[in-house]
């Protein structure tokens, strides 16, 4: 595996003829990012991570992250580590007891956990290779506070 390391940039939107899109933007490198389309439900937990906000009652990640502080499970890192039809994979890399395993997720999940756990979030070279884009060549987004909130 050739892992390159990656930041979350923010969550966005896409606003086109055809309809809204929430996207998460990694940043792959100084000018490269990738853009993953995601769930609006998804784009709501990361931002809220992302901005360190409380929410009243505990949302789906923020009760996985429980699960895995209650049994002593540390999050290593997120790979994101394939492209498929259009479709990204990723795998949580967790830690106990000195025993590391591999959970199949989704990459938006992933990243929803991986921002809570301040965890590193890595994407196999060959998929930003092939579907990273130009900062510049990206497609005009709206901030997710701003969509939802004007």
């Amino acid at each position: 595996m050739d892992l390159i390391p990656c930041s979350v940039r923010g969550v966005f939107v896409a606003v086109t003829q055809a309809g809204t899109s929430p996207a998460v933007i990694l940043d792959v490198a100084c000018d490269t990012c990738l853009p993953i389309y995601i769930g609006l439900w998804e784009a709501i937990s990361i931002n809220t991570a992302l901005h360190n906000e409380i929410t009243p009652r505990p949302l789906t990640h923020d009760l996985f992250l429980e699960f895995l502080n209650r049994y002593q499970v540390t999050l290593r890192a997120l790979h994101i580590d394939s492209l498929e039809e259009g479709v990204y994979y990723a795998n949580l890399m967790l830690y106990r007891d000195n025993h590391e395993e591999m959970i199949d997720c989704r990459p938006s999940d992933g990243i929803a956990i991986a921002v809570r756990c301040k965890s590193d979030i890595f994407i196999e070279r060959a998929v930003a290779e092939s579907s990273g884009l130009y900062t510049t060549d990206l497609p005009p987004f709206i901030g997710l506070q701003a969509y939802l909130y004007g």
